[in-house]
């Protein structure tokens, strides 16, 4: 009689954390080593817009929902548009094992996209804890190495990922960023029929790229924005020589300050010139340096597509995508700035605007993708704006809900 005997797959990558944890596993996805900060994300859907979002630069994504990879990849859910820089991100962390893809959009294994990407995944642990140690100790700097032999010298990433610096410090919008000005024409997503384009708009926005996503492209085009990216390196002189009606200040990785020491002079400059500017996630942050006010390095950050947020000025909450390490220090803000929007998660601050200009920002990321739409009407009042300065009437602002 024969008798199986059950045995645990080998070990063929590992998380290994700064403060000497060694978390053992199964690889897929790129092979070696990375060092970054390991954070978690709650959301239920959207992999492949997380893993190809700039703003994950520097950082290994947990995923707390079991099941990644089971829909294949496929070049339209892509949010980067600086293709050569890739994302930036480092490691997809999950819990099970990647299966063969189910869906009907599917172009790509999981794997193979990875691959490509060179980003390392990790499978078969329990995440479950590793995003309580995260909650309870923070955003741990760590290494995260993929060897298909399973050989892996652990004292060598154990002194790996003590030394990483962490991003506290670090500019990494200048990773992310276009290299160059382009203009931008595709509008959002239509079941069925796919991206469109709109090649007119009714007003000229400059968009300055700190790690841009292609889906805030899209709802500028669709609110009716006519607009020109350009880099995160763009001073005044550059912007305003598109003739803009309006700046959008975008999203980005890294720290506010690091990458504000070339940014906040530029959009200081920016807000003097009485235009309406809108700014969001890096943008809001340093949007929020330029006025005055400081930033913080947060304990866990705040990751995913169920956030809610309370709107001051209206009183509604609304359902937010949210991807920040480092936060705005509300109590910083200097009198000419009202805090609009508070985390009901923490209280942080998720939003502000100048009291006598036509200037906004919030934390969160409203153009969602993945996640819900409650924050779509935000472009509609960035567009609200530029018709008051243009002396035209302006057109309600309705929250949508997925």
């Amino acid at each position: 009689m024969t008798v199986d005997v059950w045995s645990a797959p080998p070990t063929t990558a590992v998380l290994v954390l700064a403060d000497g944890t060694v978390i053992e596993g199964r690889g897929f996805g790129a092979t070696g080593q990375a060092c970054a900060e390991v954070c978690f994300n709650t959301a239920l859907t959207g992999y492949e817009e997380i893993l190809t979002d700039p703003s994950y630069a520097g950082q290994i994504v947990t995923f707390t929902f079991p099941h990644i990879g089971n829909v294949g990849t496929n070049d339209e859910d892509v949010e980067t548009v600086n293709m050569a820089a890739a994302s930036g991100v480092r490691g997809a962390i999950v819990r099970a094992d990647v299966t063969e893809p189910a869906n009907y959009r599917s172009a790509k294994h999981f794997d193979a996209w990875l691959k490509a990407r060179g980003i390392i995944g990790l499978s078969g642990i329990d995440t479950r804890a590793l995003t309580a140690l995260i909650r309870e100790t923070g955003a741990a700097n760590a290494v995260i190495a993929h060897n298909p032999d399973g050989v892996f010298d652990i004292e060598a990433l154990k002194h790996a990922a003590a030394a990483w610096p962490g991003l506290v410090g670090m500019d990494l919008a200048k990773d992310v960023t276009s290299s160059q000005s382009y203009g931008w024409t595709q509008t959002p997503w239509v079941w069925d029929e796919g991206y469109g384009t709109r090649e007119d708009g009714e007003f000229n926005v400059v968009a300055i790229d700190y790690g841009i996503k292609r889906n805030i492209l899209r709802l500028l085009t669709d609110a009716g924005c006519k607009v020109s990216v350009l880099p995160a390196t763009a001073t005044t002189d550059e912007v305003m020589a598109r003739k803009p009606d309006g700046i959008f200040l975008s999203n980005g990785p890294g720290d506010p300050a690091a990458t504000g020491e070339y940014a906040v002079p530029v959009i200081r400059e920016l807000v003097a010139t009485g235009l309406p500017v809108f700014g969001i996630c890096l943008g809001h942050q340093m949007l929020a340096l330029a006025l005055g006010g400081e930033t913080v390095k947060m304990h866990q950050g705040h990751h995913g597509a169920n956030h809610p947020v309370f709107d001051r000025t209206t009183g509604k909450v609304e359902i937010t995508s949210m991807n920040h390490g480092f936060a705005v220090d509300a109590g910083s803000l200097p009198a000419t700035v009202e805090e609009t929007h508070v985390s009901l998660f923490d209280g942080s601050n998720c939003g502000l605007r100048l009291k006598d200009q036509p200037v906004f920002s919030v934390q969160y990321h409203p153009e969602a993708s993945p996640g819900p739409r409650d924050s779509h009407y935000l472009f509609r009042r960035f567009t609200n704006l530029m018709r008051q300065r243009a002396g035209g009437e302006t057109i309600p602002e309705k929250a949508e809900t997925a």
